[in-house]
């Protein structure tokens, strides 16, 4: 079983969201990681979908999303041709003693400091998913009280790639 990473570029039309995940739940199909955003013309949507399965399972999916009417584009980002990041956001209940180690672990990392109170520290980091699962393990002795991931998102490397819509 193996991951794939798929970038869709859509049309921004209502429902188009409800399309492609319910292609995936019709057909029984797993849905990892789902983003979505406007591109920089708002007639269009960026969808990045993260899915697992075999070569056949993988092969259906992309074959399935192109037939849906709204969708205009799509590319698979492979490791070393595209570019893909994760943000989360990890709260994390310390107190004066440990709040020290937990800054210099998010230094070690570039992580933001996003909000501080007397009993807990939320903490936003941006990267890929060995890097983001790596600063988790650091944390795990500490106790964190929420988190939030958003996701891969990604863009495949290069120029020559691109879909122009006039």
């Amino acid at each position: 079983m193996r991951k794939q990473v798929l970038s869709l570029l859509v049309e921004n039309t209502s429902g188009v969201l409800s399309h492609i995940s319910g292609l995936f739940s019709r057909r029984g199909y797993n849905i990892d990681s789902f983003s979505a955003g406007v591109t920089a013309d708002p007639r269009f949507t960026r969808i990045t979908v993260v899915s697992s399965g075999d070569e056949q399972i993988l092969e259906q999916i992309e074959k399935q999303l192109a037939k849906l009417e709204d969708v205009i584009d799509i590319k698979k980002l492979q490791d070393g041709e595209s570019v893909c990041r994760e943000l989360i956001l990890v709260k994390i209940k310390i107190n004066d003693t440990q709040r020290q180690a937990v800054l210099s672990v998010a230094n070690i990392f570039r992580a933001k400091i996003v909000d501080v109170s007397n009993d807990s520290m939320v903490i936003e980091l941006t990267g890929g998913q060995s890097k983001l699962d790596a600063f988790l393990d650091l944390l795990r002795g500490y106790d964190i009280l929420e988190l939030a991931r958003t996701g891969i998102t990604g863009l495949s490397r290069g120029s020559s790639n691109v879909t122009i819509i006039d």
